[in-house]
């Protein structure tokens, strides 16, 4: 089963163009305009497996948050919709992930209820050209439009992309495993998620 949705969104900001495919092998063909969050979306694809291809013209003349925010709407209703009812799909997920001196936690839920708690601080105020306020705010738009339940702590940490990096790796984990098909029944009481 090749559970796989193309994307497209465009808007008087952005101009977004894509696919993304689950039962992938974690290929990349990404150009968001903006260097830092295409190298997260590279170790985001990497560590769930997942193959992605996304092309983003935005409105970076006024700054990066139309386009970090439009990129994680589209990946995250294309990612509900590649998993069509959810038949089959573990649903949760708890991911611990060290990168050197920080470690974070990613606990992740296909609830079909949306909601994103974040606990974590960074430095600066931009890692290359992302502003790192955006960090959360990806992931808390990714989150409200695949309609899951997630939660995110940074625990301890020195490096900004350090940080960033161990909550990209650690979320593409967490959806991987949460999205992987361990049986035959929709995983809930009330038969639908």
């Amino acid at each position: 089963m090749k559970r796989s949705q193309s994307f497209s969104r465009i808007t008087k900001e952005t101009n977004i163009n894509g696919n993304l495919t689950l039962n992938g092998n974690g290929q990349t063909q990404i150009q968001t305009g903006i260097g830092f969050l295409d190298h997260m979306l590279d170790l985001f694809t990497f560590h769930s497996g997942f193959d992605l291809k996304l092309d983003c013209q935005g409105d970076l003349e006024v700054c990066p948050h139309h386009s970090v925010e439009d990129i994680a709407i589209v990946l995250g209703e294309a990612f509900d919709q590649a998993l069509a009812d959810k038949k089959g799909i573990k649903r949760y997920s708890s991911i611990y992930l060290p990168m050197d001196e920080t470690l974070s936690r990613t606990v992740l839920d296909i609830s079909g209820r949306p909601f994103h708690y974040f606990r974590g601080e960074f430095r600066t105020e931009k890692i290359g050209a992302l502003p790192t306020e955006m960090i959360g705010h990806f992931f808390y738009s990714f989150a409200t439009s695949a309609k899951l339940t997630l939660h995110q702590e940074i625990f301890y940490g020195e490096n900004d992309h350090h940080k960033s990096e161990s909550l990209f790796k650690g979320f593409g984990r967490a959806l991987s495993e949460s999205a992987s098909i361990v049986s035959d029944e929709i995983p809930s009481s009330k038969g639908v998620l």
